[in-house]
């Protein structure tokens, strides 16, 4: 659960900018998009081994890159 504590002297603005950061760095706004509607769970794993592929061939160009160099 994130929180602040406003500081003395703090603006409300500079406090909500500081919770929205803190939100932003505990991943609740992905998690909220992620859970926006209900997936499969063969769609999660289709969508996780296209992620490994993509991850894996932006490895391959980036060694192969450095090998050309």
């Amino acid at each position: 659960m994130v929180g602040i504590i406003i500081k003395d002297g703090e603006s409300i603005e500079a406090a909500l900018r500081r919770f929205k950061r803190d939100c932003a760095n505990a991943g609740i706004m992905s998690e909220i998009k992620r859970r926006e509607y209900f997936e499969k769970p063969s769609v999660t794993k289709k969508k996780a081994i296209e992620a490994a592929k993509r991850k894996r061939d932006k490895k391959k160009r980036l060694f192969a890159k450095k090998d050309k160099i």
